[in-house]
């Protein structure tokens, strides 16, 4: 990764960004980013365990899975609030902890309100994680290469996704299937919950050896410590004229950070760049892409699949996203932002479109289950894959990439606070909706929706989202 001069005042030398300290302290934020993707997958091979452990129907399998997401909207939304009272790595270091006791709950529950209680927990840690780990990693990077540190977030998120996946592949071979005792007499599904508590305890100690975001600190009127941090991140040149131009990018009076920031002085309206916010959020949810994550064993058992192979489909697709992930690395600096949201969401259109079609030619057995011939089983595997590709490719990173640094200082907190409720609210709705719409219009129907929001998001994308590629987080606008 290459280094970037600063452009500091007339007269003064530059200096080199101390890029290793960078990556490394944004490297420890996307733990959050692997530990949310692991949340968020695990409960992906528990929904069979959790249904007979507490007798609940597909209504409310369907909240049990989903309640986790109530807790992220809310942890979404007072976090990116919190966060300008409190600061970005306090907000991270209650999130491990919080993902700490999920996960040992999640293991250990005994009924369904109290597991969706532990859920509810993670879904804060996971809300918060969500929207601090992007802002944290924006507010420390140089423009240069701030979209290739934001996308590892990303990658993280996936990596998260895959272990989990994984995890829950073999504990579930090992064990016969997620029902069956594994060790010490419990069932592989608590296992799966329980295997998290490794990478939370990393998390929460590595967080306590990172600086605190130097804009969170100007904003907060911390000069000095504001001043300590940019100066190991940037130079002792660089340093006081990155503070300069940070404590001119924020309100004339110096108040601190507020919701209502978020309503232009001018216009009394609510800024144009925050209901942008809220679209990227939303649509990034409405394509349905947690519909794979989170019931991707379910889905391709109602396919003809057994659980381990069902299980291992998704193993196979956490590897492409990575895969995918990684090409957005090498493009988003080069290439920006917005080509890869419109072409994400042309080829996630395509792709849900030829699922539809495959699903459409199925029918049903005895049981009621789907069934498709070989070829349109081929054709709807490749084709949720290509989706995969294309979602992880653009919207998947991007969203939160944008999120991340769209704002203007003095409304960062807050806008990613209201957009996070939005995609967490929208990722409730999605989710909880699926078994429902399942059993209620059918695969076909159901795939059609998530292509037409898809399509429609490639003219939101041209319309109304703009460029921030190579921008400092100091000039933008909204």
């Amino acid at each position: 990764m290459s280094s970037i001069a600063a452009v500091p005042g007339a007269g003064v030398a530059a200096d080199a960004p101390n890029t290793r300290f960078i990556v490394l302290i944004s490297l420890v934020a996307t733990l959050g980013g692997f530990l949310f993707g692991f949340d968020s997958g695990v409960i992906n091979g528990t929904v069979d365990g959790l249904r007979l452990a507490f007798g609940s129907d597909s209504m409310g399998t369907g909240f049990n899975v989903a309640s986790m997401l109530l807790g992220c909207a809310v942890g979404a939304f007072f976090a990116g609030r919190l966060a300008d009272r409190f600061g970005r790595r306090t907000l991270l270091i209650v999130a491990a902890v919080l993902f700490l006791v999920s996960a040992w709950g999640s293991g250990v529950a005994g009924s369904s309100l109290e597991f969706v209680f532990y859920r509810v927990l993670g879904g804060l840690a996971v809300g918060a994680a969500s929207v601090m780990a992007p802002a944290y990693i924006a507010e420390v990077s140089a423009a240069h290469y701030r979209g290739r540190l934001a996308t590892v977030q990303q990658i993280a998120i996936i990596c998260g996704l895959f272990a989990a996946f994984l995890s829950n592949y073999l504990l579930a071979r090992f064990a016969g299937a997620s029902i069956e005792p594994l060790w010490l007499g419990f069932q592989a599904w608590r296992w799966m919950f329980w295997i998290e508590i490794l990478p939370a305890a990393v998390f929460l100690g590595a967080l306590l050896f990172i600086p605190e975001s130097p804009r969170f600190l100007v904003a907060s009127g911390r000069r000095e410590r504001a001043l300590a941090v940019l100066t190991r991140l940037y130079g002792p040149n660089t340093g006081p004229v990155k503070l300069a131009e940070i404590d001119g990018s924020l309100a004339a009076d110096h108040h601190r950070p507020r919701l209502s920031d978020l309503i232009s002085k001018v216009t009394g309206k609510v800024r144009p760049i925050v209901w942008v916010g809220i679209g990227l959020a939303t649509f990034q949810q409405l394509v349905g892409i947690n519909v794979v994550f989170y019931y991707g064993a379910v889905l391709w058992q109602a396919v003809g699949f057994s659980e381990n192979d069902a299980l291992l489909i998704n193993v196979l697709s956490g590897a492409l996203s990575i895969g995918a992930c990684v090409v957005t690395v090498l493009l988003i600096d080069r290439i920006g932002r917005k080509p890869l949201l419109w072409t994400g969401s042309l080829g996630m259109a395509i792709s849900l479109a030829l699922v539809t079609v495959a699903f459409a030619t199925g029918t049903l057995d005895a049981d009621g289950r789907l069934v498709l011939s070989d070829s349109m089983g081929v054709l709807a595997l490749v084709a949720a894959n290509v989706y995969v590709i294309f979602f992880n490719m653009s919207w998947g990173p991007v969203m939160w990439v944008m999120l991340g640094e769209m704002f203007p200082n003095q409304i960062r907190g807050s806008g990613l606070a209201v957009a996070g409720l939005f995609q967490w609210g929208s990722n409730f709705a999605i989710t909880m909706t699926f078994p429902v719409m399942l059993a209620g219009i059918g695969l076909a129907a159901t795939y059609g929706f998530y292509a037409l929001a898809a399509f429609i998001s490639i003219f939101f994308v041209l319309r109304f989202v703009h460029e921030t590629r190579g921008r400092e987080l100091e000039q933008m606008e909204g």
